[in-house]
């Protein structure tokens, strides 16, 4: 018997990243379900704005992040969450997994997470099939381009500057930073519901407490929201991408409880807006050259520049920010040009040598990006907005003085763009990208409002 869908909130969710976290609530309020995403723990008069929402998502940076910080600034979080009660609670990361033992470790906030969210068992969902992200026998793919490759020779992901992935296996990836039992249901399990149901059991009993989901296609999509939906105790409690708002979405719709394939929203276009690019990734690199090439005008930072601090930091986003304007009305500023960029060393080496660590360094970096992008919107009149990087929107997007995101225009799955709800009511549409996210002409179908450039 089909689990019927209760009114009010359905999920709620905490993202390791900006970007991903804002994916989660477009794939919610696109399906017909409106969805919030808090940039932190709201306030009791902010959470009001949103009553009947039926979803509610706090937007964090634990993707870059040390365990350390994790357990400083986690809990607070999942009780926030675990208080809400909803049926499905969600620790959303990268659909490419980036993670280490040391920066963005999944398996750490998986502990922390049951530590706060008594679920008997974990549901592990990377796979997104509708933005080229496929998991068989554990193994995780992702798309380049036209092509799929197999993670850990992704020509992104493999040369990711701070968590390169050398390891496809996410049960094997995830347990160099765990110690809970890790388990798996295949692709070969996902045929029917009595099958898909009756691996999940033998993992339970095997003592797996994370156990991963292969998903290919709409059928084993289906079959890995069924599991979740109907199997996933109470509290529920799921990691991954949002593969599992898909998952959610795709079995709601296949029983019955949404209605299928809802209109895509669009907004109209302006003549100018800003973007700020703290992405190193090809893909990146690839929307910046059509950008150019498109009417917006590029600007290029010394991103060690941006670990300076006090007055000299101040001074230096100025003074991009005036060299950003004069350049054209629609800037993009970027501070890397590709995976191979020799700045990105430099970085790294200024980094060093001023004792900063990695994530402390790229921290700096994204809020430096922040304080241009106010600067422009600023001073530049602009009411529309973008930030690539994933890491970098997590820092940027803080200097803004948003405290939440609604998602009103469908572009490509998983950088929507959203009304950004600021501190001091001024209208601020934005968009949050990840590196490795979006068509060549992504930041052109932002300033169309949606849809094609």
């Amino acid at each position: 018997m089909t689990r019927a869908l209760p009114s009010g909130l359905l999920v709620a969710w905490y993202g390791d990243d900006y970007t991903g976290a804002a994916a989660v609530m477009e794939v919610l309020t696109f399906s017909g379900l409106p969805s919030v995403l808090f940039l932190d723990i709201p306030t009791p008069e902010q959470m009001a704005q949103f009553s009947g929402y039926r979803g509610i998502g706090i937007a964090g940076s634990a993707r870059s992040r040390a365990p350390t910080w994790m357990h400083q600034h986690l809990p607070p979080v999942f009780d926030f969450l675990a208080a809400l009660e909803a049926p499905v609670t969600h620790y959303k990361v990268c659909s490419t997994f980036d993670s280490s033992p040391t920066i963005g470790s999944i398996g750490r906030a998986t502990d922390i997470a049951l530590c706060h969210v008594p679920a008997a068992w974990a549901a592990l969902l990377v796979a997104a099939p509708a933005i080229g992200r496929y998991q068989a026998f554990g193994t995780l793919f992702a798309t380049a381009g036209n092509t799929v490759h197999r993670l850990d020779r992704h020509p992104v992901m493999s040369q990711h500057p701070v968590t390169p992935m050398e390891e496809a296996d996410v049960t094997r990836h995830i347990a160099q930073q765990t110690d809970l039992g890790i388990g798996l249901v295949p692709l070969s399990a996902l045929q029917s519901d009595d099958t898909a149901a009756a691996a999940l059991e033998r993992e339970r009993e095997k003592g797996a407490r994370l156990i991963a989901l292969d998903t290919v296609d709409p059928s084993t999509l289906s079959q890995a929201g069924r599991l979740i939906w109907e199997h996933g105790g109470t509290p529920t409690l799921a990691i991954g991408s949002q593969g599992v708002e898909y998952a959610l979405v795709r079995h709601w719709q296949d029983t019955g409880l949404v209605a299928a394939d809802p209109p895509e929203p669009r907004v109209g276009p302006v003549g100018q807006m800003a973007v700020v690019a703290g992405s190193a990734s090809a893909t990146t690199d690839a929307q910046i050259d059509w950008a150019e090439a498109n009417g917006f005008s590029g600007h290029r930072i010394d991103p060690a520049m941006a670990l300076e601090t006090g007055d000299a930091l101040q001074n230096w986003i100025a003074s991009q920010v005036d060299a950003a304007l004069k350049a054209g009305p629609s800037p993009i500023v970027y501070s890397a040009r590709g995976p191979d960029d020799p700045g990105i060393a430099a970085f790294r080496n200024t980094a060093a040598t001023a004792g900063l660590a990695m994530d402390e360094a790229n921290a700096r970096l994204g809020a430096a990006l922040g304080g241009i992008l106010s600067g422009l919107i600023e001073h530049g009149g602009h009411r529309r907005a973008a930030i690539a990087g994933g890491d970098t929107s997590s820092h940027a997007v803080n200097s803004l003085g948003v405290h939440a995101l609604t998602a009103i225009a469908a572009t490509v799955p998983g950088a929507a763009l959203c009304q950004g709800h600021r501190d001091d009511n001024a209208p601020l549409e934005i968009a949050l990208k990840g590196g490795q996210m979006g068509t060549p002409d992504f930041f052109g179908r932002i300033r169309a409002g949606g849809g094609q450039a």
